[in-house]
């Protein structure tokens, strides 16, 4: 990873983590309203939602070692380590999210179970074959070597282990490619998120198959997921929200003004919430 780039998503999850968690809770994900997106339902709930229907659709029922690729401060690391009584462990580029999740899990204590590092997921400092149960939801997009990313989750895989990779996509362009306009969109993107790039979930299952990945499963939630970016907005500009995010800094600021850019994505299906799980 580029010493630019991983600056730049440290500084930016460093400055506005505590601001998500202040107004949004501890969950840094999307939130799942339905196969369809049609049910309404609180934010938090919904976020707690995507977790249990991505366990359900892996078919996971149990892990004992888990590593959180990506953690945040810890929303998916202490959900699972309660859910299944494992051990997790998460890593982050962000000290301050690291710090945060090491206070949130001795409030829930969860301190003797649970550990969070800050390192890179393209140079994991983990053992070969360590965990059984591989989770990344929403960090891929912020990857600059997709391939080496996949690689790395794959080699600290247990055998049978299980890796569940949810992470933003653009659409397929097998039967036409990105139009200038959509290659713009996703500029902005990239450039208010801290992300290299995208590809399309059938670019993620063939490298996933190249690994060798086996029992490949893929979806696209990204009906289920959409209505998340017009709550979001919704919450965002609330008094509380607005002190917040002046408190936080330029690029937190310059991040809720362009949180519209995801929703018109979605609408435009230029934006896929996509889903890839297997098994060593």
């Amino acid at each position: 990873m580029s010493a630019t780039l991983y600056k730049q998503i440290q500084q930016f999850y460093d400055a506005s983590s505590e601001l998500w968690e202040d107004i949004w809770g501890e969950h840094m994900h999307h939130g799942y309203y339905g196969a369809d997106g049609s049910l309404p339902k609180e934010r938090r709930q919904a976020q707690i939602d995507l977790i249990e229907e991505l366990l359900k659709w892996s078919q996971v029922t149990e892990a004992k070692n888990i590593l959180d690729v990506g953690c945040g401060i810890g929303g998916s690391s202490l959900y699972l380590a309660q859910k299944f009584n494992a051990n997790t462990t998460g890593i982050t580029l962000s000290p301050v999210q690291a710090e945060r999740a090491k206070q949130r899990a001795q409030s829930a204590s969860l301190s003797e179970r649970t550990e969070f590092l800050v390192a890179n997921a393209l140079d994991m400092p983990f053992a070969d074959d360590t965990f059984d149960l591989v989770w990344a939801l929403e960090s891929g997009e912020h990857m600059p070597d997709k391939v080496k990313y996949m690689q790395q989750c794959y080699r600290v895989l247990k055998p049978g282990g299980t890796l569940i990779m949810v992470t933003w996509c653009h659409r397929p362009t097998d039967t036409s490619p990105l139009t200038q306009e959509e290659q713009k969109n996703l500029e902005d993107i990239y450039r208010v998120y801290c992300l290299p790039y995208v590809i399309s979930l059938p670019e993620y299952e063939t490298i996933a198959r190249e690994l060798p990945l086996k029992n490949i499963r893929t979806a696209d939630w990204s009906e289920a997921v959409a209505p998340f970016w017009n709550v979001v907005i919704d919450s965002a500009f609330t008094p509380k929200a607005i002190w917040g995010l002046l408190r936080s800094g330029w690029s937190t600021i310059q991040g809720a003004l362009s949180l519209g850019l995801m929703r018109r994505g979605y609408e435009r299906g230029l934006i896929k919430f996509g889903l890839l799980c297997g098994n060593k």
